[in-house]
């Protein structure tokens, strides 16, 4: 994640993008379960006491009608029973989040930026990552004062939230893939940040060392266990890593990703309610979703449905970018492998090789 004047985890994008199968099932398996803590309050309250726990939490979580916003100018529907989802990292720096690194940044873009597929069966998922500076063509979109933001080409990824806000984004993955996002989830840094400290931190392995003054981030190589704060400047650092551009960021957001989903499945979450509350709460106040997840029983529902994937069959990959033509410092998608990767994700068919290969790496 990052905040620059654009947005988002294998390599880069702040205004600098130069430099600038299915595994066999497992008894009581639980992957892409962040919201595991949800379900364990669910199951373990009781009484008044679990109408308070379920009102606290439900309320917490605010809802988009994504659907409603973007109306039917939409891609159909996978023909299988796979699922799309668009995950967003949010940069505002109101409230909260304006003491963490960085908050001196006016507004809100989309720091990072994942389009996650799961396919039919429900036993593995590939996380796409978008970079933040990939120059994009953005729809038309009805922003939230009804007006409307006419449609505008080459303009940076991460510029459309802030803009037009979640539903333009969503209109935006969809018509450059042309894949059908099922749900959106947002997280804002400051949750991010509290998610991390409810569970205990995060630990990584850091294969050279980091120093980034920009996100205040200095590491020696070897394995860390981060906090929140440092958790976040991990998944923010640019400039001390490759060639200081977004590219090399997605990497390290890639590699924190699936510790973060391991360490919440290494916890005994079932046999803890108080620290299962705690992870629901920091979680839920962060969490912005579209209307069909914005309750804690649609949540467990997801999540329950989600049971099958493990965060070690989970495939992380970029959007294949490659360095713009009139503007080194910003990326554009790579042809063919772009058309590639959607047409496989659309037709929930296995991703080719050729579809994963980035001109682009961000050294």
């Amino acid at each position: 994640m990052s905040h620059d004047d654009g947005i988002t985890p294998s390599p880069q994008g702040d205004g600098q993008a130069r430099k600038g199968r299915r595994s066999a099932p497992r008894k009581r398996r639980r992957g892409l379960k962040i919201t595991l803590g949800v379900v364990a309050v669910l199951l373990l309250a009781a009484g008044g006491t679990a109408y308070w726990l379920y009102s606290s939490l439900d309320g917490n979580i605010k809802g988009v009608d994504i659907d409603k916003a973007i109306g039917d100018d939409r891609p159909q529907k996978l023909p299988t029973s796979g699922q799309n989802l668009l995950v967003l990292g949010s940069d505002s720096r109101a409230g909260s989040n304006g003491g963490l690194a960085g908050g001196d940044v006016s507004g809100a873009r989309s720091d990072t930026a994942l389009m996650i597929h799961i396919p039919e069966g429900r036993a593995s998922a590939t996380a796409v990552s978008i970079p933040r500076d990939t120059l994009v063509t953005r729809p038309d979109c009805v922003k939230s004062d009804g007006s409307t933001l006419p449609s505008k080409e080459r303009v940076m990824f991460n510029s459309v939230y802030s803009l037009a806000g979640p539903a333009c984004v969503v209109k935006t993955v969809e018509k450059m893939s042309g894949v059908r996002m099922d749900h959106y989830l947002e997280i804002d840094f400051s949750g991010f940040k509290d998610l991390v400290d409810a569970i205990g931190g995060v630990t990584v392995d850091v294969q050279e060392p980091i120093r980034d003054k920009a996100s205040g981030l200095d590491l020696e190589a070897g394995p860390h266990k981060l906090n929140g704060t440092e958790s976040l400047a991990f998944v923010r650092t640019r400039h001390g890593i490759g060639d200081g551009s977004d590219l090399g960021r997605i990497g390290l957001q890639q590699q924190f990703m699936l510790a973060l989903l391991k360490e919440v499945k290494s916890q005994d979450l079932l046999g803890s309610p108080a620290k299962s509350f705690k992870i629901a709460d920091s979680l839920t106040q962060s969490l912005t979703t579209d209307s069909g997840l914005d309750s804690l029983t649609k949540l467990t529902d997801f999540a329950r449905s989600m049971d099958g994937v493990d965060p070690a069959s989970m495939e992380t990959i970029m959007l294949p970018v490659a360095y713009d033509k009139i503007d080194p410092n910003r990326v554009v998608a790579a042809e063919p492998q772009a058309t590639e990767l959607w047409k496989a994700i659309r037709e929930d068919t296995e991703i080719p090789a050729s579809a994963k290969k980035s001109p682009a790496t961000g050294g």
